[in-house]
């Protein structure tokens, strides 16, 4: 099976297994009531879909009700058919990002970074730390919200990883690994609060989650980067493309958000 699929494959089995998931037609809802991001909240079609206008429609309607923006994360060829009707629905493409991926035998040793720890959260103040380091490090304000927390606890206690990094003891970046499915685990809500970038902390942590998602058992790990120079921060530690994800979401007025 092309690791692409396998990919898409694991973020649909999450979605269907996450506990405030819905379907709507051909669609698996991936929906948070504790955490209202869009990175937390979005479809992925069936494989081979080909949904209706009214399919569309209800679709929508579901993440209008919910009081979130109506998004689909997918690769186009799980569901050629998908893209189209969603454009010719008015939603708009966010972007095409690439999808990465490291096998144990490919991970990179990164350059150290002086009075760097990275590990596991315990407590419920480390938790909250790394949620907070999340937060603020993707443009939030104020405190984050619960189900910020609730994924890093849930990932480190599936079988995924979560992580916090601090030099000299203040929170300096965090992330996590999610639940393993077949062995794979996808490196998400990597952050480096903003007095401690272009230190190499980033290149670390994730090399961290990555050797720990390994250590427990996972053959493959993915991620999807936020740009060309992260993209390049990941190729530096053994992260290779394997395929391309779709973005693509539909705005209050029928705009993308």
């Amino acid at each position: 099976m092309p690791m692409d699929v396998e990919v898409q494959i694991h973020a649909r089995t999450l979605a269907l297994r996450s506990p405030g998931h819905l379907r709507v037609g051909p669609f698996t809802v991936r929906y948070n009531p504790d955490w209202s991001i869009k990175y937390a909240n979005y479809a992925i079609p069936d494989q081979d879909a080909e949904p209706t206008a009214a399919e569309l429609d209800a679709l929508i309607a579901a993440f209008r009700e919910r009081e979130r923006l109506p998004r689909l994360e997918f690769l186009p060829g799980w569901a050629p058919a998908v893209e189209p009707a969603l454009l010719a629905a008015g939603f708009t493409v966010e972007n095409r990002a690439p999808v990465l991926t490291c096998a144990p035998g490919d991970l990179l040793p990164p350059k150290p970074v002086d009075a760097l720890t990275t590990a596991e959260p315990v407590t419920d103040a480390e938790f909250d730390a790394a949620a907070l380091v999340q937060h603020l490090a993707y443009g939030g304000t104020g405190a984050p919200e619960e189900g910020q927390a609730a994924w890093l606890r849930a990932a480190a206690g599936g079988g995924g990883v979560a992580a916090l990094a601090t030099v000299d003891g203040v929170p300096a970046g965090a992330g996590g690994c999610s639940v393993p499915v077949d062995g794979l685990s996808e490196l998400t809500g990597l952050a480096v609060a903003a007095a401690f970038r272009r230190r190499g902390i980033g290149a670390a942590l994730s090399a961290h989650l990555t050797a720990a998602a390994f250590e427990r058992g996972c053959r493959m790990v993915w991620l999807e980067p936020g740009d060309a120079d992260v993209e390049r921060v990941y190729a530096g530690i053994g992260y290779r493309r394997v395929g391309e994800k779709l973005n693509i979401s539909l705005g209050p007025d029928g705009t993308a958000d």
